[in-house]
């Protein structure tokens, strides 16, 4: 299987399935859920990182050394990332946020859809991938995409300033999602949305190919993004990709 090999070139922990899942995450956490609302257990998964939030492993992030995966001729057949923009109605001057950037594959297909009047702000926390989409958008011409420099906790956006944020297959590497999730929710405009997309768990043809901890049921994603101090409430789900979930969050007006 080639992502076998990509994976050794790379070092790299891929979504994609290239083995059995090893460890079940079956202990009891090493620190009280009553004391954080992270958990750490000693057995886990062995592509996730130990940490548990809300009964989910997070799991690990993909480094940029696994770009050219991210640029794989063959990604817009296997996820339909054009129906992906297309559903979302992205409006001429809208401020949009991708979230997890990385090279910038769906950052330059949205700086079409908002126009040269609108603004991608394309938010990673890797130096390197944030680079790698500089240099792309310059290549191609494209000036309205704004590269934003994140931290694990932090997009760096500021308050009331985004209408649509969206991560693609990203979320569930947050070493920090509750963090993350409230200073996104701050960052949107009143009626602004927050999407989620994510590979889905209940699918079995999904957790065929997929590990599991780069997976999330769209319950588990409702439960996550639901609490009452985000300001969130769920608008729709959309369901026109092939393995993933759209799950649709707005900002209370």
């Amino acid at each position: 299987m080639r992502f076998r090999h990509f994976l050794a070139i790379t070092g790299c922990s891929l979504a994609f399935l290239v083995g059995p899942e090893l460890v079940a995450a079956d202990e009891k956490p090493t620190e009280s859920a009553s004391e954080s609302r992270y958990e750490t257990r000693l057995r886990h998964d062995p592509n996730g990182i130990g940490k548990f939030y809300m009964g989910r492993e997070i799991a690990r992030v993909m480094g940029w050394q696994a770009a050219p995966w991210l640029e794989r001729p063959e990604r817009e057949k296997e996820e339909k990332l054009s129906s992906l923009v297309k559903s979302l109605e992205i409006k001429p001057g809208m401020t949009v946020a991708d979230i997890g950037a990385g090279s910038g594959v769906i950052s330059a297909m949205m700086a079409k859809a908002v126009g040269e009047n609108g603004t991608v702000l394309a938010v990673d926390i890797q130096d390197e991938m944030l680079s790698l989409l500089d240099k792309k958008m310059k290549a191609r011409g494209i000036m309205n995409v704004t590269p934003v420099l994140g931290t694990e906790k932090d997009p760096n956006l500021k308050p009331n300033t985004v209408d649509l944020a969206f991560m693609v297959d990203v979320y569930h590497e947050f070493a920090f999602p509750y963090e993350m999730t409230a200073k996104l929710a701050k960052a949107l405009k009143p009626g602004g949305r927050l999407v989620w997309v994510e590979y889905r768990k209940e699918d079995p043809k999904v957790r065929r190919m997929i590990k599991l901890v780069h997976t999330m049921t769209e319950a588990q994603v409702k439960k996550e993004a639901s609490q009452p101090e985000f300001g969130l409430k769920w608008k729709e789900t959309i369901d026109v990709l092939p393995v993933q979930h759209i799950i649709v969050f707005e900002k209370k007006k």
